[in-house]
């Protein structure tokens, strides 16, 4: 579906409001970046938190206190496992360390599409 005029012109602004901004790119850029969760660590959390719950639920309707505490550190297991990044910590921690120049990904995928919509604008200009 195509885009009316305003809507062109509007996005064009917001274009150029952005390009102008690099601050707000920055801030948009790292956050795109703190939401790395993995599938597999999300679906194997929640299984384990939802055993760990079981476990807690038995323990404490039995009235078995340790199976109670038991359950509830399975659980909180599988919430740490489910909320953890995925590929852990970098092996060059060094603050200077050059980043992956091909990282997956859609906003890469976005980026990419805009560096390239820059040079082709400035090569035809």
């Amino acid at each position: 579906m195509p885009l009316s005029e305003h809507e062109q012109r509007l996005l064009e602004q917001l274009e150029k409001q952005l390009h102008e901004d690099h601050r707000f790119a920055s801030t948009m850029k790292s956050a795109s970046t703190a939401g790395n969760y993995s599938t597999r660590n999300l679906a194997l959390g929640a299984l384990i938190g939802i055993v760990g719950l079981g476990v807690l639920i038995y323990g404490v309707s039995s009235q078995l206190i340790i199976v109670g505490v038991l359950g509830f550190i399975v659980m909180f297991g599988g919430v740490y496992l489910a909320l953890s990044r995925k590929g852990g910590t970098k092996k060059n921690g060094a603050p200077g360390a050059t980043k992956n120049p091909q990282k997956p990904g859609f906003m890469s995928d976005l980026e990419n599409k805009w560096e390239q919509r820059k040079r082709d604008e400035h090569g035809s200009s």
